[in-house]
């Protein structure tokens, strides 16, 4: 029961970001209806700013320390917001009256182009993230070990959610979001300006998944422009599973994905971790496409 407990533990961390991936993925899709396969290159240059942006403000706030780590996160999370509208205004709203599949497809491009730069700008080989924040000594309970890092995972990731929930459900943007996201022709009717809710929902999940890059680089000190392939294929998992367009969706799916994953690399082996997810996704597609807590929609002839 006690390793049971432990590798929750450690897929709980794992799940967090993952669910803060898979909410960006979500919000594009519930705008757009399409898939940004970009957005897993976006987790991982908010891992490369936080690494650059260590030694900037260690010239002005302490490292490791809350307010440095505060101060990166923010600033990252800025950063990858602004690339996000770049990303949005460029390579995708010129193809908005496009076929889906056109998008799709610029999307992939999208990546392929972030990942190549990143090898170019930054270097194919892997880097150490600096550490941001102190290792607090925790106390053991029961046998159970905790790390201070997946404390503040766990921690950062309840906080960012609550405050997403509450842009989306209690601010006129989060009212313009779930307007052009039910019906946009009707949005832009009553006034509603599509571009700049739309560029505001990829600045959004932009910057929450380089806080995801920021979390992951704390808890695995070891970053590479190619970081972002699997943490975002299995974000888009998590967000199919959890119903693709729905928020506690995406966020229990990141859950369900971190857990499963866990438990899969403790009590089977470590090598069927990675195909786990992409399991988990047929399966699902197979018994309910539209997800864990999605609704079935309508095609219309």
């Amino acid at each position: 029961m006690t390793e049971l407990l432990q590798q929750l533990i450690n897929g709980l961390a794992l799940g967090s970001i993952l669910a803060l991936i898979a909410l960006g993925y979500t919000m594009v899709y519930g705008i757009l209806r399409f898939i940004n396969f970009a957005h897993g290159d976006v987790f991982m240059l908010g891992a490369f700013a936080g690494f650059y942006l260590a030694p900037k403000i260690a010239l002005v706030l302490p490292l490791p320390s809350i307010a440095g780590a505060l101060a990166v996160m923010i600033i990252a999370m800025a950063i990858c917001a602004a690339l996000g509208v770049l990303i949005e205004r460029f390579a995708y709203r010129p193809l908005r009256q496009q076929p889906k599949l056109t998008m799709l497809i610029t999307a992939i491009g999208v990546s392929l182009f972030l990942e190549n730069t990143g090898q170019f700008v930054f270097g194919a080989n892997p880097k150490k993230f600096p550490q941001l924040l102190p290792a607090y000594p925790l106390p053991q309970l029961g046998g159970l070990s905790f790390n201070s890092n997946q404390i503040v995972v766990i921690a950062v990731t309840a906080l960012l959610m609550i405050g997403l929930r509450f842009i989306v459900l209690k601010t006129r943007m989060g009212r313009a979001m779930r307007a052009v996201s039910f019906n946009p022709e009707a949005a832009a009717l009553m006034g509603v300006n599509t571009n700049v809710v739309i560029s505001f929902t990829f600045a959004l999940g932009s910057a929450l998944a380089a806080a995801a890059g920021i979390l992951f680089a704390m808890n695995y000190p070891s970053i590479d422009p190619l970081m972002g392939i699997l943490p975002g294929l299995k974000a888009f998992v998590a967000a199919v599973l959890g119903g693709i367009g729905n928020l506690p969706g995406a966020a229990l799916g990141g859950v369900i994905i971190g857990v499963t994953e866990t438990l899969v690399s403790g009590y089977v082996s470590s090598t069927y971790r990675d195909a786990i997810a992409f399991a988990v996704l047929i399966l699902i597609l197979l018994v309910k496409p539209s997800g864990l807590l999605g609704k079935k929609e309508v095609d219309k002839v």
